[in-house]
C-alpha cells in the first residue's frame, strides 16, 4: 500500500472529504492472510508458466517411451526446479512481513473512499493520499470482501467485517463500478 511519508514536523493535509464517502473501521491486514493473497495473486498471473515444465515432462517421456534418449534425471531436474521457483517466490512475500520497511503494510488504518480519491488515515490528521488510477484491478471474493491490485505484492484488503454498513458496501461496489474497475451486471 502506498503512504505518503509523515514528517511530524510539516502537517499533511488531505482533501474534505465527501458525505458521499464510504468511511471504514480501523483495521489492520493479517500477515498470514498477505501472504496468502500475494500468492495466489503471483500464481494466477504466472500460472502460464506451468505449461513449460509439463512440456520438458512430456517430451522427456516421449523419449524415454521411443528409446531415443532414455533418462530420469531430467524428471528430477524440472520437478526441482519447479519446487525451487515457487518456493521463492513463497520466500519473498514471507520476507516482506519481516522486513522493518514493509511494517506500514500491517499497521492499522482507516479509509475514507469516494470517487475521487481512497483517504488512507492513520488518525483523524494523519494519514495519505490514494489516487483512483493507481489501482490496476478489483475482485470481490465469495466471502464479501474487496481486493484492489496495484502491483505485485501490494493491494488493499477490504474484508465485509470493516465496513460500517450495508449502505457503505453498495456505495463502495457503486464506485467500483464506475471506476471500470468490477464488471457491472446487465438488466434485462
Amino acid at each position: 500500500m502506498a503512504k505518503v511519508p509523515l514528517n511530524k514536523h510539516q502537517p499533511v493535509y488531505q482533501m474534505p472529504s465527501s458525505p458521499m464517502a464510504v468511511k471504514t473501521k480501523r483495521f489492520s491486514l493479517d500477515k498470514k492472510k498477505y501472504i496468502n493473497i500475494a500468492f495466489k495473486q503471483q500464481w494466477e498471473a504466472q500460472k502460464i508458466w506451468l505449461l513449460l515444465p509439463l512440456g520438458l515432462l512430456l517430451l522427456n517421456a516421449v523419449l524415454g517411451v521411443t528409446g531415443v534418449y532414455p533418462n530420469y534425471w531430467v524428471y528430477i531436474l524440472v520437478i526441482l526446479a519447479t519446487g525451487i521457483y515457487i518456493g521463492f517466490w513463497y520466500a519473498q512475500f514471507m520476507g516482506v512481513t519481516q522486513l522493518g520497511q514493509y511494517k506500514q503494510l500491517f499497521d492499522k488504518y482507516m479509509y475514507e473512499i469516494d470517487s475521487r480519491q481512497i483517504l488512507v488515515k492513520v488518525n483523524a490528521k494523519e494519514g495519505g493520499i490514494m489516487q483512483w488510477d493507481q489501482i490496476k484491478s478489483a475482485k470481490k471474493d465469495k466471502d464479501g470482501s474487496y481486493l484492489l491490485h496495484i502491483t505485485r505484492g501490494q493491494f488493499l484488503h477490504f474484508p465485509a467485517d470493516v465496513f460500517n454498513s450495508e449502505h457503505d458496501v453498495r456505495l463502495f461496489e457503486r464506485i467500483l463500478k464506475q471506476k471500470n474497475l468490477i464488471p457491472t451486471e446487465e438488466k434485462k
